[in-house]
């Protein structure tokens, strides 16, 4: 515990002990919060990265005011040395997000008696904009026969991963969390089981004959490679090559390979989350209610599904015509 040294700071910069301190109160307002383990990770760096630039201008955080969060703030709009970019509004908006609720459990040890963070300004954010890039259902396909022509670094897996991504949707964390035992069959449907959704939310997701077939294959090839009956695989769904669960960056370096070898643009830009925009877009344009669609990608939010849908500006869908049809003579 860290009561007896937060209880003795001053305003001089933290040392050594005091910086150690910090860090385990951190982790033990992380461990007070319900979030996923991607999500504490993302929190951690943001708090990381504003005691670093504390250190940098010899500030005690717990001195900080908020004229400092706002000072963080602009640096953080500038081009970043090492990328030359700044960080969009959005990322600005979670690192002082993130940094608030940390300063909120400090105040609940009466470690501060104001949360500078709180008050601090803030960049506006379009909450109907996200940069994640979507694709088209034929370029969802293209890459769904690149997937199953073969990949070297992913081998077998390739073709059920790219499946459960492009029909199902799912983050990719949950993806790399998957265990064979996951998947089940329930009401006459092949099923997966999503243990590790945002916000430790549970879901149970119908995978399509297309996807089931591509992962009862990739099973039955790991049972045939380790002599055993299907029924006694065990452990991660899906492994390298050298049998190693397979994680998000080699997933990430996937995708972008599959949209290169599909003869996409912007290949570059293509990330696992691209994948649920796209599926998304493809579902509302096919039919699906919005309820069905924030359900199934298990969003708190509708809001948060509409701005998954990358044509909800398109002109065609304008209910004005809808509206002229019914009133014209």
């Amino acid at each position: 515990m860290i009561g007896s040294p937060l209880a003795t700071f001053t305003n001089r910069a933290l040392v050594a002990g005091e910086q150690a301190a910090i860090a385990s109160f951190t982790e033990q307002w992380l461990a007070n919060r319900r979030l996923a383990e991607n999500t504490r990770d993302a929190y951690r760096r943001d708090v990381g990265m504003w005691t670093r630039w504390c250190a940098e201008r010899d500030v005690n955080p717990l001195r900080a005011t908020f004229l400092h969060v706002n000072d963080w703030a602009r640096a953080m709009e500038e081009p970043h040395p090492r990328t030359g970019r700044p960080a969009a509004p959005a990322t600005v908006a979670r690192r002082i997000s993130a940094v608030a609720s940390w300063y909120d459990f400090l105040a609940k040890l009466g470690a501060v008696a104001v949360n500078p963070a709180k008050i601090a300004d803030r960049p506006r954010v379009d909450r109907d904009y996200s940069p994640t890039l979507g694709f088209s259902a034929a370029e969802a396909t293209a890459m769904l026969a690149a997937a199953a022509a073969g990949d070297r670094w992913l081998g077998p897996a390739a073709p059920a991963i790219a499946a459960v991504l492009v029909d199902l949707g799912i983050r990719v964390s949950d993806l790399c969390s998957l265990d064979v035992e996951h998947l089940g069959h329930h009401e006459g449907h092949r099923v997966v089981q999503l243990l590790q959704m945002k916000g430790g939310k549970r879901r149970t997701r119908s995978m399509p004959p297309a996807v089931a077939k591509w992962v009862d294959a990739y099973l039955e090839y790991r049972a045939g490679q380790a002599g055993i009956p299907v029924g006694q695989l065990a452990g991660p769904l899906f492994v390298t090559p050298a049998g190693d669960r397979v994680d998000r960056k080699e997933v990430a370096r996937f995708v972008r390979r599959l949209a290169k070898a599909a003869g996409m643009p912007n290949w570059q830009k293509i990330s696992p989350h691209s994948f649920r925009h796209a599926w998304n877009t493809i579902a509302r344009a096919n039919g699906a209610n919005l309820e069905d669609r924030q359900h199934a990608l298990g969003h708190a939010d509708p809001r948060t599904t509409q701005r998954y849908d990358r044509d909800r500006d398109s002109l065609d869908r304008d209910p004005s015509w809808l509206v002229a049809a019914a009133t014209s003579g």
